[in-house]
């Protein structure tokens, strides 16, 4: 019986330990720093229209913090029609999560030119990294004047 309680006391002890080193993985939980935070402005490139949906230029949002790095997002529009979109800076926290980022960007860059727009569904197991990119691009369409 001893023994027991000592195996789950360890058992806990080790799985606090993993939660406390690790913060924002935990399921539930949300990324230490919010994509509110200050970053430099959106840069912008070629004309930019009015809203009307003729909207063309280039334009980079924000950084974006998503708990595991940091993102931002460059998005080309042309003639009203979302063209191209990349990502110019990735910083990860480690090798994993530049792992994930590189499967989830190209999926989330399909899904923007499909959708034409940063209401995009994002990629199950990369939720904090959906979400940023998501922001950036946003960030990025406004500045542009694109609805």
């Amino acid at each position: 019986m001893r023994r027991q309680l000592l195996g789950l006391g360890a058992t806990v002890a080790g799985l606090v330990a993993v939660v406390v080193s690790h913060p924002g993985k935990a399921p539930g939980m949300k990324p230490a720093a919010t994509s509110k935070a200050a970053g430099p402005p959106p840069q912008v490139s070629g004309p930019v229209a009015p809203s009307t949906g003729g909207a063309s230029g280039s334009a980079t949002g924000k950084a974006e913090n998503y708990g595991y790095g940091t993102l931002d997002v460059s998005v080309s529009v042309s003639g009203g029609r979302i063209v191209d979109v990349s990502v110019p800076q990735l910083h990860t926290l480690e090798s994993y999560s530049q792992s994930i980022a590189q499967q989830v960007i190209p999926m989330l860059r399909q899904e923007v030119l499909q959708a034409q727009s940063a209401n995009i569904q994002g990629v199950s197991g990369a939720t904090y990294t959906s979400e940023a990119y998501a922001y950036s691009l946003q960030a990025a369409l406004t500045t542009l004047g694109f609805k």
